[in-house]
């Protein structure tokens, strides 16, 4: 069998894909798209650059002339599933994005993150819940609102009304404050849907400093499954899982697609959450 360098003779390819990082904040949620991207392309034996953009959009529009330049044979952006990532629409090279949607036909692939809300609230009415409140990261992020909607979805349906949605910074401070007022507000809130498990965390340690005990008075969620706050809180995080590993192979098969000159086709692809259940909603 020829090696990659005999084969990329006879194709004209590098053998070689572009991977972008759009934001380093959220490094994150960056690795394991990262790792699920790089086992898809071990499976057909393609190395991978990767970049940092720092939040920069002049930056990546740098980082993908690089790529150009070095004729890679496709690019791999990995967005901010808050925010619209920037198009690269200048490339002669396929490109794919992943945890990011960029409001145009590109090919996106993303959490759904609506579904995942839904299940988490419907986890919590189905353990008998019925004051649930909701704090989550600001207003105007893709997240917050698709999240926001699968909460308020599973609520209109089972015919409950949301006792009251806070907006605050994505910390664990702030989320603490937050909840401080909440609990202040609604003293028989018997569950918090938190945005995040870095917000959820804030909201334990309010909860628990009250007086409440978490799950029996109070049954609190988190969303991320980021084990540094999900699994060291006490109790361990009820939470969703965004699968990012499978969502970056998605997106780099859907890139190889693309260099073949598959018909892949445009828009976002919605990919399951995975409900994780913990401490923080059930002693059983």
């Amino acid at each position: 069998m020829p090696n990659r360098i005999a084969r990329s003779l006879i194709s004209g390819r590098t053998g070689t894909v572009g991977l972008v990082v759009m934001d380093s904040l959220a490094h994150r949620f960056v690795l394991p798209i990262v790792l699920g991207a790089e086992e898809a392309l071990s499976e057909i034996d393609l190395s991978m650059i990767i970049s940092d953009a720092r939040g920069d959009e002049a930056r990546l529009r740098q980082i993908v002339d690089r790529f150009q330049e070095r004729k890679v044979d496709g690019v791999l952006v990995v967005g901010d599933n808050n925010a619209l990532t920037p198009s690269v629409d200048r490339l002669d090279q396929p490109v794919t994005y992943v945890y990011g949607e960029t409001g145009e036909n590109d090919v996106a692939h993303v959490p759904d993150d609506l579904s995942g809300a839904r299940a988490v609230t419907e986890h919590l009415l189905e353990l008998g819940r019925r004051r649930l409140a909701l704090i989550t990261g600001p207003r105007t992020g893709r997240a917050v609102v698709e999240r926001g909607k699968g909460v308020r979805t599973a609520l209109r349906r089972s015919g409950v009304e949301l006792a009251q949605a806070v907006h605050t910074e994505w910390s664990q401070r702030a989320a603490r404050a937050a909840a401080e007022e909440l609990l202040h507000q609604v003293p028989d809130v018997d569950a918090i849907i938190c945005g995040s498990d870095q917000l959820a965390a804030g909201v334990t340690e309010a909860v628990l400093a009250s007086g409440r005990r978490v799950p029996d008075d109070v049954a609190i969620t988190g969303y991320d499954n980021w084990s540094v706050f999900a699994l060291e809180s006490e109790p361990p995080l009820t939470t969703v899982d965004m699968n990012l590993q499978t969502l970056g192979a998605a997106a780099v098969r859907d890139l190889f697609g693309l260099i073949d000159g598959k018909p892949v086709g445009g828009g976002v692809r919605l990919h399951p959450c995975t409900l994780v259940v913990r401490g923080s909603t059930t002693s059983d």
